[in-house]
């Protein structure tokens, strides 16, 4: 059994990354920084495909890097559709307060996805941080947009780093 979860694994990527108040452009995805880095995650996430035979990947659907990500994997899927996104969505209400622009992308790619995780009926102080675990314990690798901070990024590298992930680090700029 443990050696069936493993070989899982190895297969399975998962993102993590700032929110957009936390990158120098903002809300501004018109912004060319942007666009870079979106240019830059689409590369590696095809790298980790092809090379690294990566099949499934994880999104935990925060606004910024996470919905970028998925939408990019999206993207992916019609190239290679045997390609798998699941959505790890820490509570119901996690997009409840967010501008309806963002719920609606949000529903967007959660009606597009292979896979929803809910992981908790309600919300709660430690929902986001159980997410970020749940991924980085069903993941080989991840795939990370951090700008070397401490915060809810810098936590979950380091957790991923403890747990004897593979890395790849994307600094936003």
């Amino acid at each position: 059994m443990v050696a069936r979860r493993w070989l899982r694994l190895l297969k399975t990527c998962c993102f993590t990354g700032h929110r957009p108040q936390s990158l120098p452009w903002g809300n501004r995805e018109e912004d060319f920084r942007c666009h870079a880095l979106k240019e830059r995650l689409q590369k590696e996430i095809r790298r980790l495909h092809q090379e690294e035979g990566v099949q499934h990947f994880l999104s935990g659907m925060a606004l910024g890097v996470d919905t970028w990500a998925a939408e990019l994997v999206l993207e992916e899927k019609l190239y290679w559709p045997e390609i798998i996104l699941e959505c790890v969505i820490p509570c119901p209400e996690q997009a409840e307060r967010w501008k309806s622009a963002d719920r609606k992308r949000y529903v967007s790619i959660l009606h597009r996805c292979d896979r929803k995780t809910v992981l908790q009926e309600f919300y709660s102080r430690d929902c986001f941080l159980l997410r970020n675990r749940y991924m980085v314990d069903n993941s080989q690798f991840v795939l990370a947009v951090w700008n070397g901070q401490s915060g809810g990024t810098g936590y979950t590298v380091d957790y991923a780093r403890r747990r004897n992930r593979t890395m790849i680090i994307l600094p936003p700029l």
